[in-house]
């Protein structure tokens, strides 16, 4: 194992910090400790004009450096654009550095929508992904990318890409908390609860929630405006059960404005469910997806709302958005570092998640898995 240190953007100090604080616990890392204490080694630098310079505050001849940065929301108040180019400045230093790998841990790629390749269109996850192997990004690594073919935009051969499937998170999270145990799964979950794509593209990601829990799918066929952003013309349910008295999860990877969720919750709700709750991982919650969110839940149409944190989320953020619960990511950031760092087979963290045999494991439960959630 090489040495290595992990480091931040201005964006995701915080976050590194409490991935290094897991990464600590993990038997083979205690004797590396002070080697992952670099979370305040970047000093970013603004010009009166405007430019940018980030300089590397401790010697990184040789070793691997473990990245973390966010363009999105953060805890600094830094714009998408900044953020940006302070991350593209920073891995060109790493690289001057003579670090020996630079790995890039993006948890959510801000960019990840812009991926389709219509003719006269820039296509922004490219000319991201295109940038970072450029300036000598030998590792991508994050969570849950908006579509499977955006790890092709990446050369193998020039630069490593891992997507991890963080939606396992939210899986866990529902067999800690509103599950607990084999009976509740057979009894309740699998003859009450449906699980529901936001759309046809979103199939995929409903279809293996249904499967983990073994209860049935629902499918939405949304119908976009393209001319506009962010807009729907029409939703068509399709579900083999009917869906009256059923408990709904709605699955998906982001949540932006929320309004392809408003009109899905809306359609939805004539059918007679017993209740709609959403789970999503990165929680962009673009404006107005709280007022939003808020009002569905006023209105008794919205009960749970699940988000990991992989996007920034204030301590105000659940008391303007009733009911919503954040899942901690950084457990699972320091696995995927330990996982790598060693030299291990990642195929542990890409498997697909069974609820049974997750139920079964020994070492489930905890006093503070155990807890009832809010609402």
């Amino acid at each position: 194992m090489n040495e290595f240190i992990i480091t931040a953007t201005r964006s995701m100090r915080d976050y590194a910090s409490r991935v290094v604080d897991c990464l600590s616990k993990f038997p083979s890392f205690i004797s590396l400790s002070h080697e992952l204490d670099g979370v305040q080694a970047l000093k970013t630098d603004r010009f009166a004009d405007g430019e940018m310079e980030v300089e590397i505050n401790t010697s990184l001849r040789g070793k691997d450096v473990v990245l973390f940065t966010s363009c999105a929301r953060n805890q600094e108040g830094i714009a998408v654009e900044e953020a940006k180019i302070e991350l593209y400045h920073t891995v060109d230093a790493l690289k001057r550095s003579q670090a020996e790998k630079i790995l890039v841990f993006e948890p959510f790629v801000s960019c990840s929508r812009s991926d389709r390749t219509i003719r006269r269109s820039s296509v922004g996850l490219w000319v991201h992904l295109k940038i970072l192997s450029g300036l000598g990004t030998t590792h991508i690594i994050t969570y849950q990318l908006h579509s499977d073919k955006s790890k092709s935009m990446v050369d193998p051969t020039i630069c490593a890409i891992d997507d991890i499937p963080a939606l396992t998170l939210l899986k866990k999270r529902l067999c800690d908390v509103y599950i607990q145990n084999i009976n509740t799964l057979e009894q309740v979950v699998r003859p009450h609860w449906a699980f529901c794509s936001v759309d046809a593209g979103g199939e995929k990601l409903g279809r293996r929630f249904a499967n983990a829990f073994g209860a049935p799918l629902v499918v939405a066929h949304k119908q976009r405006d393209y001319s506009r952003s962010n807009s729907i013309e029409s939703i068509n349910i399709l579900s083999a059960e009917p869906i009256e008295g059923k408990v709904l999860w709605i699955v998906d990877d982001m949540v932006d404005t929320a309004g392809s969720v408003d009109s899905l919750i809306r359609a939805l709700a004539p059918l007679g469910p017993a209740e709609i709750n959403l789970i999503a991982v990165h929680a962009v919650f673009s404006s107005p997806a709280a007022e939003r969110l808020t009002r569905l839940a006023s209105e008794g149409l919205l009960r749970h709302i699940m988000v990991t944190d992989t996007v920034f989320c204030p301590g105000s953020l659940p008391e303007k958005i009733p009911n919503l619960e954040v899942v901690p990511s950084a457990e699972l950031s320091a696995e995927v570092i330990s996982t790598i760092m060693t030299n291990n087979s990642m195929g542990k963290l890409l498997n697909a998640f069974n609820a049974e045999e997750y139920l079964k494991s020994p070492n489930l439960f905890n006093e503070e898995s155990r807890s009832t959630p809010a609402g």
